[in-house]
């Protein structure tokens, strides 16, 4: 054990993403548009009057008013935080509420990984309730957890990740009202997959704060920009945990060009939401298989104990899944996420064809 460090990082691993590098990438969540080719010339344009050799620049505060106009339902300016990704806004709220060693976080399970990873980075424990059988959350074993006196944070990803479900909307108010001295947090990462929010109700509720991504429905995963929004007292709380220039300019200047052309993204997210749908279907029609619906970019589906062999033969076609079976409740799953139909078609036809060499 290095003993320069924190003693509790001694059984840590850092964070790696493990997942097959293949021609189609269908393993991430990741969009097949390229956000820097749609939107070049307004980009580079912009940034002929950015100068990245000064900290500050005009374009964070055209920035902050055009977030909160996106996201529009009464929201100001000061009710939203930005940061490199949307990872960086949970990891920093995260570390926002860790107030000592007994603090904890809950969380429904499965859900999205790294909330593990990101509460452990910051010595924050977190506590798991169990989806049911069919993705459902219990809502009083939940409350039961998140309501300990050390319960700190209670997490909700809605949409799910990465079972793809939406919980009701009047259930998550329920969680979201019984813990009025709790923060609660609403990952809406695939919002625009799914338009359900609760942005509009931000001011009745001063325990709530959402967070987004533009990785999902703005293509930009490898941009690395993320929000959150809440009361303006939270997110000035928020603030102190982050470093002065925490974003760099150029991302913002991205960031606000891509908020510039929203309609086109729109146009992508039906583009997907259809493939999404289709793609359902066709699966659906299949005996062997079982998929679950899904309210994002992605689907999760089985064929029960050949799909680790599925997933092999899928790689050996240079298509990289996503193996989520490490939780009981999606034993034998894979996530396919479907932004390009090329190879959405690809993929369905090599299901098709394992499954026709079956003996």
């Amino acid at each position: 054990m290095n003993r320069l460090f924190r003693t509790d990082l001694a059984d840590k691993e850092p964070s790696v993403v493990s997942v097959p590098i293949r021609k189609r990438m269908m393993c991430l969540n990741e969009s097949c548009l390229d956000p820097f080719q749609a939107i070049r010339d307004q980009f580079l344009a912009r940034m002929e009057g950015i100068r990245l050799n000064r900290y500050i620049s005009p374009v964070t505060q055209e920035l902050n008013a055009k977030l909160a106009a996106y996201v529009g339902c009464g929201i100001a300016k000061e009710n939203v935080v930005w940061g490199n990704g949307a990872d960086d806004m949970l990891y920093h709220i995260f570390l926002s509420v860790r107030e000592d060693a007994t603090s904890f976080a809950v969380s429904p399970a499965p859900s999205y990984f790294d909330y593990k990873t990101f509460c452990e980075a910051v010595g924050l424990g977190i506590k798991f309730v169990e989806l049911e059988k069919d993705f459902s959350l219990d809502a009083e074993k939940y409350l039961q957890l998140a309501s300990h006196p050390d319960c700190k944070l209670a997490i909700l990803c809605n949409p799910n990740n990465p079972t793809g479900n939406l919980f009701p909307k009047e259930q998550l108010r329920y969680i979201v009202e019984s813990l009025p001295d709790k923060l609660v947090l609403i990952d809406e990462t695939y919002y625009e997959f799914s338009d359900s929010t609760f942005a509009g109700e931000l001011k009745q509720h001063p325990n709530l704060i959402l967070t987004r991504s533009f990785s999902k429905a703005f293509s930009g995963a490898g941009l690395r920009f993320g929000y959150a929004i809440s009361s303006a007292d939270n997110i000035y709380n928020l603030r102190k945990v982050l470093t002065t220039f925490h974003t760099s300019v150029l991302n913002q200047a991205f960031a606000l060009t891509v908020l510039e052309n929203v309609p086109l993204f729109c146009e992508q997210v039906l583009g997907v939401i259809k493939l999404r749908d289709d793609m359902f279907a066709r699966l659906s029609s299949l005996p062997e298989v079982k998929v679950y619906p899904s309210a994002t970019n992605f689907l999760t589906f089985s064929i029960g104990d050949r799909t680790p062999e599925l997933f092999n033969y899928l790689k050996d076609r240079d298509i990289a899944l996503r193996d989520v079976g490490a939780h009981r409740r999606l034993q034998h799953c894979l996530r396919a996420t479907l932004s390009c139909e090329e190879d959405n078609e690809a993929m369905y036809q090599a299901i098709v064809d394992f499954l026709a060499d079956a003996p």
